[in-house]
């Protein structure tokens, strides 16, 4: 799963959609060009989601020196998210 597939259904479901005028009894295939088209940008979308996601973390630490003086340091990380299981 990934950009591919969504590109796929995206470019079966706009061939469909715009471009097939034939008719299947029981089936309009514009409807299910349309449907494929939305599974398409929902597999793109979902897809961009997934790979943007970071963990982020944020780890604050606040030191006091001999004059009484206190310093606050703040460290931010990023680690990817583990890879999926293996199926």
């Amino acid at each position: 799963m990934g950009y591919g597939l969504g590109v796929f259904l995206l470019a079966i479901g706009l061939i469909l959609a715009f471009a097939v005028r034939d008719m299947i009894e029981a089936v309009d295939l514009t409807v299910v060009g349309y449907i494929l088209c939305l599974a398409g940008i929902l597999v793109i979308a979902l897809t961009a989601i997934q790979t943007n996601t970071r963990r982020r973390a944020t780890t604050t630490a606040t030191t006091t020196d001999a004059h009484g003086r206190q310093a606050t340091t703040e460290r931010r990380t990023e680690t990817d998210p583990p890879p999926p299981p293996a199926i």
